[in-house]
């Protein structure tokens, strides 16, 4: 299967995964708040949030597991694959148990920053409960999960997680109808993700005739290390929000956080989603040394995700707030209205949706060491700032925390990336950037000044979203065919080309 169909094949697997965890995500929290309250919601979000993070330590090894086997998997060397296989499981083991570690210390402590409304007990249990629901699902088969999405082959995940996804939703919705308290919900959400990692296994050890009594190549993972140290900085820097409001404030700020986040974050993984596959096709084009290829599908990513970024977060940051105020109809114990916290984190979610081409190409070429100082210097400016901030400005000092660490990470990717990577004259980066910046502020602004239908139910949130959803489209548009036209073409020729060949083998079959 050719690079380009693989890609647009993971791209859609993806994309209805996201789909799916988007409209699933929003049902489970709908239904604690029904059922449970703000409180409930809160806490449950701080847990889950943190320890998705945690389990962003087995990342590192994933990018340096993936960058090593780009060449075995291209030159069909199976005995180096088995050998790099063999190495990452042995350091996976090691980090699972830093997780573990990491996790009954989390157990322990984070109680007491919710005494006032929980109980040690029930706060421990839960946090075990949930904690174990991460752990199987990151540390049994990551090793695999890796080996797949180097050989593009990230569908078959994809696929594997929708179902799951879908089963899980109906049996917590179920038990929360059922009268089930949230231990017992969470309980059948980790029985579900079970099965994922003995899949994966199952298909990859077949496909791949895995063989591990071989000596493992550590050379090859050399850096993992370094990976390993940036997503340290990567997981204090993501949880510094929900650590600070939940120190310095209350659950129910934690809850209002969680509810916003979830709405921007899915939009963020939307566009992750829409570049899924290409770091694995880039890191074939590094293998191969195709240069000329590289830069030109380099550029038309990176106008594509551009493009997506500031077309779908401006859209986002106009019609957040009355969504957040139908979604929490009824719930009346926290005030969700806070459009100027919901602008702010938009613009720093955008910001790391806008690193993506960059940090994808740095990941591909194996440089983790070069860019680790900025990883730890991102992570200190949000602590710094958002602690400070944070009793000035409560709930919108640690969003300008985020955007302003967020905003220093992705210019000193890009500025690596342009330096020693792909050469380029970084200032065409700061063009860009300022471009579309001022394309996203005009978005704004426009749609603001237009009459939009009152919003006191779904359906007309849903015609007013349209309705700047082309004001949004029109905007991107006539940038990119003032500033990036070479791009446009280039996307649609191959877009072209994969379904034309389609056809083709269609009309000779």
């Amino acid at each position: 299967m050719q690079r380009g169909k693989k890609t647009v094949l993971n791209a859609s697997a993806a994309l209805l995964l996201e789909i799916i965890t988007v409209i699933c995500g929003f049902i489970l929290p709908r239904l604690i708040l029904s059922a449970f309250g703000s409180s409930y919601n809160g806490v449950t979000a701080s847990i889950v949030q943190f320890l998705s993070w945690v389990a962003l330590l087995r990342s590192g090894i994933g990018g340096v597991t993936r960058a090593a086997l780009y060449s075995p998997l291209a030159n069909h060397d199976k005995n180096k694959l088995n050998s790099i296989i063999k190495a990452t499981d042995i350091f996976m083991k090691k980090v699972a148990i830093v997780f573990v570690i990491l996790l009954l210390l989390f157990a322990s402590l984070y109680p007491f920053l919710v005494l006032e409304d929980f109980s040690w007990v029930f706060t421990f249990s839960l946090v075990c409960i949930i904690g174990s629901s991460t752990f199987v699902q990151n540390y049994f088969g990551i090793t695999y999960k890796i080996l797949l999405q180097s050989d593009q082959k990230q569908y078959v995940i994809s696929v594997i997680e929708i179902c799951s996804t879908i089963i899980n939703t109906i049996i917590a919705a179920i038990l929360i109808k059922g009268g089930c308290g949230i231990h017992l919900v969470k309980l059948g959400s980790a029985i579900v993700f079970i099965f994922n990692p003995i899949i994966i296994n199952l298909y990859t050890r077949k496909k791949y005739e895995i063989d591990l009594n071989v000596e493992p190549d550590n050379q090859a993972i050399k850096q993992r290390w370094d990976a390993f140290a940036q997503q340290i900085a990567t997981l204090v820097n993501n949880n510094t929000d929900l650590m600070v409001l939940t120190i310095f404030t209350n659950v129910r700020e934690v809850s209002v956080y969680s509810v916003y986040y979830m709405v921007i974050n899915g939009i963020s993984k939307f566009i992750i989603t829409c570049s899924s596959g290409v770091d694995a096709a880039f890191g074939n084009m590094l293998a191969k040394k195709e240069d000329i290829t590289l830069k030109q599908n380099f550029s038309m990513y990176e106008w594509l995700i551009y493009t997506l970024g500031v077309t779908f977060f401006s859209v986002t940051s106009v019609m957040i707030v009355p969504f957040v105020q139908l979604y929490t109809k009824g719930v009346t114990d926290v005030n969700y209205s806070r459009l100027i916290f919901s602008n702010i984190m938009c613009l720093a979610l955008l910001g790391n949706c806008l690193r993506l081409p960059y940090q994808m190409m740095v990941e591909a070429a194996g440089h983790f060491k070069q860019t680790k100082k900025g990883a730890i210097i991102e992570a200190v400016l949000n602590i710094v700032i958002s602690v400070f901030l944070v009793n000035i400005f409560g709930i919108v000092g640690v969003a300008i925390g985020t955007l302003a660490a967020t905003m220093f990470r992705t210019l000193q990717y890009s500025y690596y990336m342009s330096k020693n990577i792909i050469v380029q004259n970084w200032f065409n980066v700061l063009k860009r950037l300022i471009i579309y910046m001022l394309g996203y502020f005009s978005i704004y602004f426009i749609s603001n000044m237009v009459p939009l239908l009152e919003e006191i139910n779904y359906f007309y949130w849903i015609i007013n979203s349209l309705i700047v959803f082309l004001i949004a489209l029109f905007v991107t548009i006539a940038i990119s065919i003032c500033f990036y036209r070479k791009d446009m073409i280039v996307f649609y020729t191959k877009i072209h080309n994969i379904f034309l060949k389609k056809r083709r083998r269609d009309a000779n079959n």
